[in-house]
This record gives C-alpha cells, structure tokens and sequence, in this order.
C-alpha cells in the first residue's frame, strides 16, 4: 500500500527533476511571472506582502522580492526567517543587500524581526509550492514551515503559490497538517482555486 507520504516524495522528486531539466529556461519563465504580479494588486492600494526569497531553481528567481517591492501598490514586503524548530520569523526586505546566507542554501533578510505572528499582518501571501492540486492543496519540500505559518493566516487574507506551468496537478494527498492555498500564479496566468 502507498501511503500518501509516498506519494508525496514522489511527486516531489518528479517535479523538482522536471525545474532541474529546465536550467536557464527558467529565467524566462520567472520573468513571466515577475509581469503577472500585478494581476494580485491593486496599483491604488498600499498592501503588506508576505513573500519568499527562492532557492535556486524555484518559481520567482533570485528578484522576486525586489520585483514585489517595486509592483505598484505593495508598501511592504516581509520575508521568513527560519527558526531552528522550523517555524518562521518575519523581517522586512529592504533591498538585496539586506539578505544574507542561512541554513539550507536559503537567503533571509536581516532586518528587525516581526516575530511568527507577522504572517498575519499580510494582505497577500505569496508561498513556494513544488506543486499544487486543484482542490489548493500544496506540496511543499517536507519541513512544514509553511503549514505551520499559514495556520496563522486570516481567512480573508489571499495565498497564492508560485509555480512554472505544469506543476498545477490533478491531485496531492491532503494530510490533517496541510494548508491549503487560494490560488496559483503561472507564466501563462492566475489561477484561483474555488473554496
């Protein structure tokens, strides 16, 4: 019998060797994406962001957060900080200097910490995903960061995942600790998930 944590690590695996193949195609593809943001926000409004910083190969490249902050409308833009139990940390991106090198081949900012809570000061939530099935669940890489800070998101408050065209999928098993998102940004447009 597959156990849906099976399932998972092969999805995972798959999706993750299919962004590998990709090499410098991916850039186009992140420069996609970088052109939908506006799509998520109003240029009238002055929202807080809760973004990420990606890890080399990940949907958004290495600009993403000064691409946010630059997007007409967004005021802030707060990035993770992983805490060494896994949870996260919130901090204000203040230009690519401000991050630095951490654990895990991340990138985190270096500013005052918001503390766990600063999720909730998000208008918009913007997460990593390997891949998301039509119902909003997402796969992400197994540490369960996200569950837990998405666990603290108003329900109101939108969360879309980032992802490179192909990587909406039929479905991924939802495990009891699973968040799920409202909706999806591709290279070739959004995608909201009803529920």
């Amino acid at each position: 019998m597959t156990t849906p944590s099976a399932i998972k690590r092969d999805l995972r695996i798959a999706v993750l060797a299919a962004r590998r193949a990709l090499g410098d195609a991916s850039t186009g593809f992140d420069a996609a994406l970088a052109e939908r943001l506006p799509e998520l926000i109003s240029p009238d409004a002055a929202v807080t962001v809760c973004a990420y910083v990606p890890m080399t190969g990940e949907p958004g490249g290495p600009e993403l957060p000064g691409r946010l902050a630059a997007t007409p409308g967004v005021a802030r833009v707060l990035l993770p900080v992983l805490l060494p139990d896994r949870d996260l940390d919130w901090a204000r991106y203040e230009g690519p200097d401000s991050l630095v090198p951490a654990a895990r081949g991340l990138r985190e900012p270096t500013g005052r910490r918001t503390g766990v809570t600063g999720i909730t000061f998000a208008d918009l939530v913007l997460v990593p995903a390997v891949a998301v099935d039509r119902r909003g669940v997402r796969l992400g890489r197994g540490g369960g960061s996200y569950d837990r800070a998405l666990a603290r998101v108003a329900g109101d408050t939108p969360v879309i995942a980032l992802l490179y065209d192909g990587e909406l999928v039929d479905e991924v098993p939802a495990q009891a600790h699973d968040q799920r998102v409202g909706g999806v940004l591709l290279p070739s447009g959004l995608r909201r998930i009803p529920g």
